[in-house]
């Protein structure tokens, strides 16, 4: 259960903050919602309080959990991905909706391990800055510090 205020990760979109709960009548049945404003671009998203489980809204990772974050973006033995581009763009896409941190850094780690290797696709490329940017403000409130600073810190990991 999430209550107005609280800041919560919406998959593929990232972190938002409930700003009301409101009940709706749909189809002759009364439902509660989460009203939630994404964070990066202020899009509002409706969310039945019954289905949070379904849609994979979630609690921001705590603190304890970054440096763990950071150990799946140092680690460096994992095989090139080496599937056609819409096959590995398939297949991230469907890492990225879980919603899950842990499977947004592997992307971003992926993507930015096959940047060195080969031109990414515009499509590769969006979704890098996509990866990136869910990871920068999850982290970034987790952890209390700036964007910017945690931008530095995924820097160094990869430098």
């Amino acid at each position: 259960m999430f209550s107005v205020g609280d800041l919560a990760v919406y998959p593929a979109h990232g972190v938002g903050v409930i700003e009301r709960i409101e009940a709706h009548e749909i189809s002759g049945c009364q439902q509660d919602f989460y009203v939630m404003r994404i964070l990066d671009n202020d899009m509002i998203i409706m969310i039945p309080t019954n289905n949070v489980d379904n849609v994979g809204l979630r609690d921001i990772i705590g603190q304890r959990e970054v440096p763990k974050l950071y150990d799946v973006l140092k680690k460096r033995d994992v095989p090139v991905d080496n599937q056609t581009w819409n096959r590995r763009y398939r297949e991230y896409m469907e890492k990225i909706k879980t919603g899950s941190a842990f499977e947004v850094a592997e992307v971003y780690r992926d993507l930015l391990m096959l940047k060195t290797e080969k031109e990414l696709s515009f499509g590769e490329r969006k979704m890098l800055d996509t990866a990136r940017n869910l990871l920068v403000k999850e982290i970034s409130i987790a952890k209390n510090v700036g964007e910017e600073q945690v931008e530095k810190d995924l820097e160094k990991i990869f430098s």
